[in-house]
């Protein structure tokens, strides 16, 4: 009881202190995707900004592997001061729960929401070679392929895998898993026909599209997207009412202090709000958030009801 007292004593000063002094050092940002993904790119556009806000560089570590979950282990185990902040997405933090027998954190417990930064929805792509143009057609031609067909995902539990999983069940096709680190690898693993299917966001795959490697047949959102209006949906490529959304947002450890969980909030709100941020990010296809520790909660919480019954029901299992 002796050695405790120090020890809840010392860690009330440290809270108080972060609280007031916030932030008088470096702030650490892991990406658990690999550089150049998407979340990357989002790290670095709102961190070029709130560093101006903080006086402070936002130092950047990407800790792709294990489906998003190494960089989010870190994040979960880090001092709950404010240094240590992550951008974790649909895979490591809603879906998770519902695949592993085991995560090396408690997603709920562990960390702590702060604010959503942005969503999109999936689109669906396929080498250029393949013969398909639209849904139905890639739908038939697979079926002709038993045993044959792979699938690419940005990794084991992400979006990227459960909605291609929700989507075969669906169209009653067969294929294998193949996971990556992030879209970077996934992609270039699509365009050189390693595997027959992805389903990810748009702007990892603009490259590839550009250089007409591959092709786009269908996107995830109950409404064609605003950039790309000529892609159909899922939901009317015969499959009503499918939606599918990639989201991310910023974690810092449970515990950290309420006011410094304020201050980042703010912040990044005011940073999501700046024009040429937002410019940024519509460039990629993002829909930019904002809110809320709370509303993000109540988010992450619908999301993990809403795929947690898909993923019981196609019985996706990782472990």
């Amino acid at each position: 009881m002796k050695r405790l007292i120090p020890l809840l004593l010392a860690t009330f000063l440290c809270g108080a202190a972060s609280a007031q002094t916030w932030p008088d050092k470096p702030v650490r940002m892991l990406v658990p995707a690999p550089a150049a993904s998407s979340l990357d790119v989002i790290v670095r556009t709102l961190g070029d900004k709130l560093k101006d806000r903080w006086g402070q560089p936002l130092v950047v570590e990407n800790k792709p592997g294990a489906g998003g979950m190494l960089g989010m282990d870190v994040v979960a185990k880090a001092a709950p001061d404010g240094y240590t902040l992550g951008i974790g997405f649909n895979g490591p933090i809603a879906f998770g729960p519902f695949m592993y027998k085991k995560m090396p954190y408690d997603p709920a417990r562990q960390l702590l929401p702060v604010v959503l930064t942005t969503s999109q929805p999936n689109v669906l792509a396929v080498p250029a070679a393949n013969p398909a143009t639209t849904v139905p057609e890639f739908v038939a031609w697979a079926k002709k392929q038993p045993g044959k067909v792979s699938y690419g995902s940005v990794g084991n539990g992400s979006s990227s895998h459960l909605t291609m999983e929700l989507f075969l069940s669906l169209a009653g096709v067969d294929a294998v898993h193949v996971p990556y680190n992030g879209s970077p690898p996934a992609a270039t693993s699509l365009a050189a026909g390693d595997t027959q299917a992805l389903f990810t966001v748009e702007p990892a795959l603009l490259p590839l599209i550009q250089g007409k490697r591959i092709k786009l047949l269908a996107a995830t959102s109950t409404q064609r997207m605003p950039g790309n209006k000529e892609l159909p949906t899922l939901a009317e490529s015969g499959y009503p009412g499918f939606e599918a959304l990639a989201w991310n947002g910023l974690f810092a450890p449970a515990g950290t202090p309420p006011d410094v969980v304020a201050r980042i909030n703010a912040d990044v709100n005011a940073v999501l709000a700046d024009p040429a941020v937002r410019e940024a990010l519509s460039r990629q296809g993002l829909v930019v958030g904002g809110g809320t520790p709370a509303e993000f909660k109540a988010f992450i919480d619908g999301e993990a009801r809403k795929w947690g019954e898909i993923i019981k029901k196609v019985g996706i299992t990782i472990d």
